[in-house]
């Protein structure tokens, strides 16, 4: 039987039938966070499937209320048909516990493209927001940066990457504690007037309004730097963040099959593994996309963080926590005061 939905301001919702590893993954997930957080979560999807998935582990004294829906949209549905035709699906209800005040935000790893469709029609857009756009946190050599935009927009106006600009630097003090991020916009030379029309215009941009956006905005970095720790927030169009984003996925991945392939070519060389392999783990879960949770949409009305289509329980998990994060610490409401900083600039 469906719990009821009493307003419970430490609750989230979870799309609990979205991802391939839906819903044994999320639901444990879900219960994992509920017990390292102390929050509640909306179990949003398919009744029957999720209470036989609870069964399976011990919930005393968790608050996991299930919330019945019928509909689900599968990876392979064209996201806006998906999200006007499905109106009772998992991940619409979810958003739509976030916008009726009943859960502070949502997270869900199923079709990021609905996701993304859904949250915009059921949370709005900030007031000023030209386009959302996804942060994706991503490792360097001392510290995450944050790339945006990730994939929500591959053709943008340089107005859009000054608020891309304006969202990430607000996400990183807000979540990552980052005491005026720097700000470097992704070009393919440090000069300002390097890269394409697009690039030295928004360059032009975010020089002359930095300071009233209250921006550290540092100029121009190119790819190499972002390993390299060099800036907080890489700002970019949809395409090329989502380039960078699944060519360092390649690259991380052949990396480590190369080594683990040496490390397994002899009997030296198993030796020598077994000593590396302390450092080898901690290397691992540094470049784990399971450690970050989830991506957030920025520049919507509430908290929704999109997690990767192949998540598992501890992905789920840290994805709640930055949902419960992002919520708390007033990312939107900063978001919003700095666009209208960006408005009054616009007017004078």
């Amino acid at each position: 039987m469906s719990v009821s939905t009493t307003n419970t301001p430490t609750r989230l919702a979870l799309d609990a039938m979205g991802g391939d590893n839906a819903p044994g993954e999320i639901v444990l997930g879900a219960i994992q966070a509920a017990r390292a957080y102390g929050i509640g979560v909306y179990l949003v999807g398919r009744e029957e499937v999720i209470q036989a998935e609870l069964t399976k582990h011990d919930t005393n004294g968790l608050d996991l209320p299930i919330i019945h829906t019928d509909e689900v949209i599968e990876m392979d549905d064209h996201p806006a048909t998906a999200v006007r035709s499905k109106k009772n699906a998992s991940m619409t209800v979810a958003l739509q516990l976030v916008r009726d005040g009943k859960a502070i935000g949502a997270v869900s790893a199923g079709n990021s493209g609905a996701m993304m469709a859904a949250a915009l029609f059921t949370l709005k857009r900030i007031p000023g927001v030209e386009r959302p756009a996804l942060g994706g946190v991503f490792p360097t050599k001392n510290k995450p940066c944050l790339i945006i935009d990730m994939g929500a927009n591959t053709d943008c106006k340089p107005e859009y990457l000054q608020q891309f600009a304006l969202m990430g630097s607000v996400y990183m003090e807000r979540i990552f504690h980052v005491n005026r991020p720097r700000v470097g916009l992704l070009a393919n030379g440090e000069e300002e007037t390097k890269g394409n029309q697009q690039v030295v215009q928004t360059h032009q941009l975010l020089k002359q309004n930095a300071e009233r956006l209250q921006l550290n905005f540092i100029g121009n970095i190119e790819g190499r730097d972002i390993m390299a720790n060099a800036t907080d927030v890489v700002v970019c169009d949809g395409f090329v963040g989502n380039v960078v984003l699944k060519l360092s996925e390649g690259v991380g991945e052949a990396l480590f099959s190369l080594i683990k392939d040496e490390l397994t070519s002899s009997f030296v060389s198993k030796l020598a593994a077994a000593v590396l392999k302390p450092g080898l783990k901690r290397i691992y879960k540094r470049l784990d996309y399971a450690e970050y949770g989830g991506v957030p949409l920025l520049g919507v009305n509430g908290a929704a963080i999109i997690s990767h289509g192949r998540s598992n329980a501890r992905a789920i998990q840290n994805a709640l926590r930055v949902a419960k994060e992002t919520a708390e610490t007033g990312v939107t409401q900063a978001i919003t005061e700095g666009v209208a900083r960006l408005a009054t600039a616009k007017a004078e």
